[in-house]
């Protein structure tokens, strides 16, 4: 039984084609995918991610938990500062990528992936051996992603936040559409600039409908998942469950810039000598020289036919017109300008390496 979020009926109301995704029912189209990508890519377009999880972590010990957990190093933040990294697990893997939120000095604010609310709560909560109060607030927050390069503008005048000075992964809590409390943030999944809103449930409905008339002069329109993917797809953005997971390599999976060795943390050990004797596969983005589109699970092959690895993303660029993908390669085929083949249907089909973002 898929969980609806505070405007599920609202989304249905608005003729969305509805699906199940990490448990939710979850919009996944509107007008068209290729419509809502181009909306966002050159306007504006609004999400409803109200499936992500949000927890606090509060007390005085609460930066040592997040140290020992996280793989980034949480004692660069400050007050209204954002971080990306991921939960490292005992065994070389990746139990959920997040953001860090540092409200205060004792106070942080995390954000997971849907599909890992539980895990990551119950992974969190096996190292918290210092006393530090954790809260799961993810059923009781609303998360509006309003996205694209006119977000500033068609936000501006709902609060007295200054929206166009943001710098990336900052935040600031205010007044926003007459709520009060609500947390704004320069971060987003799109890389098309733009706010990520959060917002307690009661307020979800006042919030959207506000964004959606102060937006209305800008073309805003809603966006659905799908758009969701080709958009973080042309940035290279890795998806949880398709390109990282409990079993990949975070130095594999390109993920060695939020890697900290300057402290311990939880299997930081074994990632430090991995790091030192190579890693064997590596993440890459490539895209389809011949026809064709790649895969979630499709065999990625070298001239002669021999399984190099395999693809862990794939579609239809709608800004390119040509088909793109991430997957993992087999080291030695890593470099950008090689030469690969994506087995589809029993054709090797020729791409090439190349480094995202796809679109700049």
């Amino acid at each position: 039984m898929s969980k609806n979020t505070a405007l599920t009926e609202h989304h249905i109301a608005l003729g969305a084609k509805m699906v199940p995704f990490a448990g939710f029912n979850m919009p996944v189209q509107y007008s068209g995918i290729n419509d809502e990508h181009e909306t966002v890519r050159t306007g504006v377009g609004v999400f409803d991610v109200s499936h992500m999880g949000e927890f606090i972590i509060k007390g005085e010990k609460a930066l040592d938990l997040l140290q020992k957990v996280s793989s980034n190093d949480v004692a660069k933040l400050y007050d209204g500062k954002v971080q990306y990294g991921y939960l490292p697990n005992e065994d070389g893997g990746i139990v959920d990528d997040f953001l860090t939120y540092r409200i205060d000095e004792q106070t942080y604010f995390l954000v997971v992936n849907a599909s890992n609310i539980d895990k990551d709560w119950d992974w969190i909560s096996k190292y918290n051996t210092y006393g530090v109060e954790m809260k799961n607030i993810s059923d009781q927050t609303s998360l509006f992603a309003v996205q694209g390069p006119k977000a500033a503008d068609a936000l501006q005048s709902l609060t007295d936040i200054e929206l166009a000075p943001m710098e990336y992964y900052t935040f600031q809590k205010g007044t926003f559409a007459g709520v009060d409390n609500v947390l704004v943030s320069a971060t987003g999944y799109t890389g098309a600039g733009g706010f990520e809103i959060y917002v307690a449930n009661e307020h979800a409905q006042q919030v959207w409908d506000a964004i959606f008339a102060a937006g209305a002069e800008y073309g805003i329109k809603p966006i659905g998942l799908g758009a969701r993917d080709t958009l973080r797809l042309e940035m290279g953005f890795c998806l949880y469950g398709n390109d990282i997971d409990d079993t990949t390599s975070p130095l594999a999976g390109g993920l060695g810039w939020v890697t900290k060795f300057t402290k311990d943390f939880v299997n930081s050990a074994n990632l430090k000598a991995e790091k030192e004797a190579g890693v064997k596969q590596k993440l890459v983005g490539f895209e389809m020289i011949d026809r064709g589109i790649p895969r979630h699970d499709y065999e990625i092959v070298d001239a002669e036919g021999n399984k190099i690895g395999r693809v862990t993303s794939g579609t239809q660029s709608p800004t390119l017109k040509k088909s793109i993908g991430l997957g993992y390669v087999d080291a030695a085929f890593a470099k950008e300008g090689t030469e690969i083949y994506v087995s589809i249907r029993n054709q090797a089909v020729k791409a090439v390496v190349k480094k995202p973002p796809f679109v700049k």
